[in-house]
């Protein structure tokens, strides 16, 4: 298989590859500096199959630094700088460099021919619900993860796809990898800024025609003033549980939105407005798990059942179409009653007072867990504990009605975005 890059560069070594706010580089200038990086690897005695960590900031380096590892053989393990050093330590441990500047080598000219099954970058899991694991994906599970969005989101010849995730996330690292197999562009933003990613949406010389975001980062947007991008097809948004009315609001401001589900293990997206892509398959476990295989799937994911088995709770409706209900650990048992977090929440989302809500579970006498809310207020508004639980009666069982609602300024989340709902307690 000849690599991405220099395939991209082949057929269209004029067209950019990666803009970021400081920097332009077309696909004939990405190759090149990536064999020289590549070639400056090699000197220093690196191996195809050898690790490569990548402690770079989100920018031009970071994208070169990447396919140098490509076109040299080398498994990618990209590392996200904002992480404390004994993070990044833990995540840079398998590696036998650990990059954090670039350094130029003779042009490598022998690329490495991938084959589907090697790994072509090691990815770590959020760490939501326990400690971030390490996940190898293969150059084949990131080509058929391509291909499949764009069955999914239709692929504009010219798309200009705008990252603001951090590039260490599955995210972020698959919108760079993606636009190489397309030979389209990564517009690369090193943070989420909500004012830049806004004025480079509504920029009218090359506006982005895709950008990937989670819930809390389309809120953030739609608050600084986001209405109607002009080349905007779809916003794609994932990495948590999306609040309908954040949907509905985003309608309303012309800002067209393509929900998807999914994970690290599966390459990024698993399903599209409900729909699995193209070479997934999806189904339910007696508990309701949501079990997922298909050419997207890291091959160390797959239990011995030869399933991916995600921990989220779901259903399949007539055609296929998957609904989600939360995660299975996040089920709260109170009273002898299931509670899922993620309806609670959507419920408290709906009040014009609450900007965010993360609800989960405390151990009680007399309830073997208690179902407790955790809200941030919207600036300038004001709600009460008494007026919340008002709401929710309105709108739920009472053995769902959270026993007890405490503020917060925010919410602990990842660097991606994802709620940490087992620090709230």
């Amino acid at each position: 298989m000849l690599p991405w890059l220099t395939r991209a560069a082949a057929m269209r070594p004029q067209r950019t590859a990666v803009l970021t706010p400081s920097e332009r580089l077309t696909y004939a200038e990405l190759e090149q500096r990536a064999r020289r990086v590549a070639g400056a690897l090699a000197e220093r005695g690196t191996q195809p199959g050898d690790h490569v960590a990548l402690a770079l900031p989100a920018g031009a380096d970071f994208c070169v630094a990447v396919h140098a590892c490509l076109l040299l053989g080398a498994v990618a393990v990209p590392i996200d700088p904002r992480l404390a050093a004994t993070e990044r330590d833990a995540r840079a441990a398998s590696a036998q460099i650990v990059l954090d500047e670039l350094e130029d080598g003779a042009s490598l000219q022998h690329t490495h021919q991938p084959q589907q099954d090697e790994v072509a970058a090691l990815m770590h899991t959020s760490g939501t619900t326990s400690e971030p694991k390490q996940v190898p994906l293969t150059f084949g599970n990131w080509l058929s993860s391509a291909l499949g969005s764009a069955v999914a989101l239709g692929l504009d010849p010219l798309e200009r796809w705008l990252c603001p995730l951090p590039l260490a996330h599955v995210g972020g690292l698959s919108i760079l990898l993606r636009s190489a197999i397309y030979a389209t562009t990564a517009i690369v933003h090193e943070r989420f800024e909500p004012d830049a990613v806004v004025a480079a949406l509504m920029d009218t010389s090359e506006p982005p025609t895709m950008i990937s975001v989670v819930p809390t980062m389309l809120e953030r947007l739609l608050d600084t003033g986001l209405r109607e991008p002009p080349a905007l097809r779809w916003a794609l948004l994932g990495g948590g549980p999306i609040p309908s009315p954040l949907l509905e609001r985003a309608r309303s401001a012309g800002v067209p939105t393509a929900p998807t589900y999914g994970m690290t293990e599966a390459c990024s997206q698993i399903a599209t407005f409900g729909w699995p892509l193209p070479g997934t398959e999806l189904e339910i476990s007696a508990q309701g798990e949501v079990l997922v295989r298909g050419a997207t799937v890291s091959p160390s994911a797959l239990a011995v059942d030869g399933w991916l088995h995600t921990g989220d709770l779901g259903a399949l409706a007539d055609g296929g179409r998957l609904t989600l209900s939360g995660r299975l650990k996040d089920v709260i048992v109170s009273g002898g009653e299931n509670v899922a977090p993620v309806e609670v929440e959507e419920v408290l989302l709906i009040h014009p007072a609450v900007a965010d809500a993360a609800v989960h579970g405390r151990p009680d006498p007399e309830w073997g867990e208690a179902v407790i809310a955790t809200v941030v207020v919207r600036d300038g508004a004001s709600v009460d504990a008494s007026a919340l639980r008002s709401h929710c009666a309105e709108r739920l069982a009472r053995f769902k009605i959270p026993k007890a609602f405490e503020f917060a300024e925010r919410l602990p989340r990842t660097a991606s975005g994802k709620l940490l709902r087992r620090a709230l307690d």
